[in-house]
């Protein structure tokens, strides 16, 4: 889903994420004059706008549960400790980290949906 963003094979994912979205370029409201391939610009520009939308909500919640785990409320220094830094390198990678597995999981299930 955020493969192109973030480091993963967006182009493996893509079929499977247009045939979860109805209307994103998979199923009956392509387009049938456009070809099996291609996309209505209209449905590329919503595809967009809505993975975009997706990746800011996901950095909203990223910064949320990673600031409440590892920022200390009680600021005593305007730098952030190392203890604090180590946290956050560790709470994004691991975010990252279980987003990937979800999102190649449901890849794997839409895609074996679609074979059905």
């Amino acid at each position: 889903m955020f493969g192109g963003v973030f480091g993963g094979n967006s182009s493996s994912n893509a079929g499977a994420q247009r045939a979860a979205a109805p209307g994103l370029g998979g199923g009956p409201m392509a387009g049938g004059a456009m070809g099996q391939g291609q996309m209505d610009p209209n449905a590329q520009l919503a595809a967009a706008e809505q993975e975009l939308e997706m990746v800011t909500e996901m950095f909203a919640r990223l910064g949320d549960q990673c600031n409440k785990k590892c920022i200390v409320q009680r600021y005593s220094d305007e730098e952030l400790t190392k203890a604090e830094s180590v946290c956050i390198d560790r709470c994004v990678a691991k975010y990252f980290q279980v987003n990937r597995v979800v999102n190649d999981k449901l890849a794997k299930l839409s895609a074996a949906n679609q074979q059905r």
